[in-house]
């Protein structure tokens, strides 16, 4: 309702309060337009994302190169000398790729000055890589049928399993299409595009039918993952949305991926770095509860209060994220003039500098470095954000960003005491990240069901992307081990980390 002159009251003081009641409104409204805009059309990255600063990079390489290539062609002695410094610093093919010979000959062997023979005192050899692209190829199976003339007993070898009985896909090429919809972000859709240039008509609902009985098979090794993690002692853990469809209602609803990550390299932890995702239908703080059964120990999360009930049962310790914090006045340094907050993300800068340098020490030298100069530091700041928090209108973002990091702080600090826990929980953020982008080239999952197959086959192929093991024969070689009736009682030997034991011992045999 409009306020009119009639309706104000007399009263200077009364007034003074209305006004300043309403200044500190418009300034609240005025910064969330702020943050709207910036969210609408700006960058919401504190740092420059290292995937957009290639991208930029690209043309003006590319830019750089066709300069080069002008100057070579119309220079010869240029052309040369850019050659010998290629060859110089390109160094050398990996020893595992498959070699081609080719052999570049003389014609003639006579000397073409005398006409004797030549004999071989050497050669050049140089190296080129060669792609050959994707091919499909047909495995002729045939099984000889054997009878005996004297009793008419046929025999013959029984048929190998396969993963999808009287289908035409081989296991290799079933987690090829897994991995190009769930490490490559190409949608089945898409796929079938790609194999249809190729001459092979294979049907987005036929491929679907490979990724769902694939994800079945693989789900007991997800359930023995997820397992695994919940006997560490420290976890990262965030979450994330999936759209997913609802055919009932004609429109997409949300569901939630959750992850629960592991990264002990950074204080030098002997477990296998590991991340697995698990779907669910909503966002309730019962859904970490029902994961994480049996977890405990130290678990490093963004805000969301969800988590707090984990901690209220009295098995997990909550450590929460700087990055969270300093994002907060990042958004208001961002929108404009803000010398508190910027002053704030100074003082956390000066956190994240201790980190870089104690990075990859012992948790024990980790913790007598914080103890020793972010302790002082902390103090601080804890100090400073009350002050500043008495000065301000309550009702501002400002004021809102200080009592996010004061609400908090326990679990904040908690990093200090103990030389395992980081300072932020950017090990889980990046777990998200592909996430994130599949879900925007993919649109949305078809159902929980589709969720849930994300969920299984994410988590094995991002975990194979952390310690270094290469998804397709990872996936290529589990899917052939389990159709061959692999003992369940052994499944540890197909989680990620045991097949990379595994080659690494037969490269050295």
């Amino acid at each position: 309702m409009a306020t009119t002159a009639d309706t104000l009251p007399d009263d200077p003081g009364t007034l003074k309060a209305m006004l300043l009641a309403e200044r500190a409104r418009a300034a609240r409204l005025e910064q969330i337009i702020k943050e709207l805009q910036r969210h609408r059309f700006g960058r919401r990255a504190e740092t420059l994302p290292e995937d957009q600063l290639l991208l930029g990079l690209e043309e003006v390489e590319q830019v750089e190169a066709s300069s080069d290539a002008a100057t070579d062609a119309a220079n010869a002695a240029e052309r040369s000398s850019r050659a010998a410094r290629r060859r110089r610093n390109r160094g050398a093919l990996p020893a595992h790729l498959p070699r081609v010979e080719m052999l570049i000959d003389l014609d003639d062997h006579a000397c073409p000055c005398c006409q004797q023979a030549l004999h071989r005192i050497g050669e050049d050899v140089s190296e080129r890589l060669d792609i050959v692209p994707a091919q499909f190829r047909v495995l002729v199976v045939r099984r000889p049928k054997y009878a005996c003339r004297a009793c008419e007993t046929m025999v013959q070898a029984p048929a190998p399993a396969r993963l999808i009985e009287g289908g035409l896909p081989t296991e290799a090429t079933v987690a090829q299409v897994l991995v190009a919809k769930y490490a490559d972000h190409l949608p089945l859709y898409r796929q079938a595009q790609i194999y249809a240039r190729q001459g092979l008509e294979l049907d987005r609902s036929t491929l679907a039918d490979w990724v769902g009985r694939a994800a079945f098979l693989l789900r007991p090794v997800h359930e023995r993952l997820l397992a695994r993690l919940k006997h560490s002692t420290k976890l990262f853990a965030d979450e994330t949305t999936a759209p997913v469809l609802d055919p009932g209602r004609g429109r997409t609803k949300t569901g939630q991926l959750w992850a629960y990550a592991r990264d002990d390299r950074p204080w030098g932890g002997t477990d296998p770095p590991a991340v697995a995702y698990v779907y669910a239908p909503d966002r309730k703080a019962e859904r970490p509860i029902v994961h994480l059964a049996g977890f405990a120990g130290i678990l490093q999360v963004d805000g969301y209060a969800g988590y707090r009930v984990l901690a209220e049962r009295g098995d997990v310790e909550l450590a929460f994220c700087w990055s969270h914090v300093r994002r907060r006045f990042y958004e208001l340094a961002a929108a404009g003039p803000a010398p508190i907050a910027s002053e704030a993300l100074e003082r956390i800068a000066g956190l994240y500098v201790i980190e870089a340098e104690i990075r990859g020490r012992t948790a024990d030298e980790r913790r007598a470095v914080r103890q020793e100069k972010s302790r002082p530091i902390v103090d601080e700041f804890e100090l400073w954000l009350r002050a500043k928090l008495g000065l301000i209108s309550q009702k501002t973002k400002l004021a809102e960003a200080i009592r996010y990091a004061l609400s908090r702080w326990e679990g904040l600090t908690r990093f200090i005491a103990d030389g395992r826990i980081e300072i932020d929980s950017n090990v889980v953020e990046r777990a998200i990240r592909p996430i994130a982008i599949n879900r925007k080239n993919a649109l949305f999952a078809g159902s929980d069901g589709g969720g849930e197959h994300w969920a299984v086959i994410a988590s094995l192929i991002e975990t194979c992307k952390l310690i270094g093991v290469e998804p397709h024969a990872y996936l290529a070689d589990v899917i052939t081990r389990i159709v061959n009736n692999h003992p369940n009682s052994q499944i540890d030997e197909l989680l990620p980390w045991a097949y990379l034991a595994s080659q690494k011992r037969w490269r050295v045999a």
